[in-house]
């Protein structure tokens, strides 16, 4: 009779690298498979969206998608890297805007984390416009329980770096950030981290819209909320819970890791 065992298996650990050059190329192939995952979930929108990842040398400075260019044909190679001035130092291609007057903020705010993601994907941008936090519906949506936080406000596209900080002081210590009637963003200590918070924070946007439009939703206690928080919403597992989807879009689109 086979006795199932109820402690957690040790999950692998992140890489680590001998040099600065393999972590850098590591880390564009992954900002890279994750614009093509963002792509796959449709989570691209025009021009709209930015992913960014603080470079391993120069931690002023951050390598994002360039300007223009369609989530599902970027390749690390594509990637720009651009100062804390808003000056691209690498790659020949502009950057956005709003990319650098939100994210320049936030990496400052934040030298514990290594990336951002912010998109205006669907469901996102659905729950955004309630002006409201997630309730703590599903174990999913509990990876954000007193973990994320409202930007209770909306005055246009963000171009002033000011308006940036100001996100950022609101984001706080938190993994993830609703930016009233604009849409999720989340942050990670890697861009594993920081791509799979956002593709599960939309998803858990999409359940608390259809749950509430079937009825009225039981939501989870304080306490086993908390205790799933802790089990479902650390950095490591964040980071394991991209892996899959690392390893699937690498071996169907391995042109973005050409570098």
């Amino acid at each position: 009779m086979t006795t199932l065992s109820t402690s957690i298996p040790k999950l692998p650990e992140p890489p680590t690298f001998a040099t600065v050059a393999e972590e850098r190329r590591d880390r564009k192939q992954r900002l890279a498979a994750a614009f093509r995952l963002f792509s796959r979930y449709g989570f691209d929108e025009g021009i709209a969206g930015h992913i960014t990842a603080r470079d391993p040398e120069y931690r002023d400075r951050f390598w994002v998608n360039p300007f223009g260019m369609h989530f599902g044909q970027i390749r690390a190679r594509d990637l720009i890297l651009v100062n804390d001035k808003g000056e691209v130092v690498e790659g020949n291609k502009p950057v956005n805007a709003a990319a650098f007057a939100i994210h320049s903020q936030i990496h400052a705010a934040r030298p514990d984390i290594v990336a951002a993601a912010h998109a205006h994907s669907l469901y996102g941008k659905s729950w955004s416009s309630l002006g409201r936090l997630l309730d703590p519906l599903t174990q999913d949506a509990c990876a954000f329980y007193q973990d994320h936080s409202l930007f209770d406000d909306y005055t246009g596209v963000v171009l002033d770096p000011a308006e940036g900080k100001r996100i950022a002081q609101t984001l706080g210590q938190n993994k993830a950030i609703i930016l009233r009637n604009h849409g999720l963003l989340t942050v990670g200590e890697t861009v594993d981290e920081a791509a799979w918070w956002f593709i599960t924070m939309d998803r858990s946007c999409q359940a608390q819209l259809m749950a509430e439009a079937a009825g009225k939703p039981r939501v989870i206690d304080s306490q086993p909320a908390s205790i799933a928080h802790s089990q479902v919403g650390s950095h490591h597992i964040g980071w394991f819970s991209f892996q899959p989807l690392y390893d699937r879009i690498v071996q169907q689109e391995p042109d973005l890791l050409d570098d």
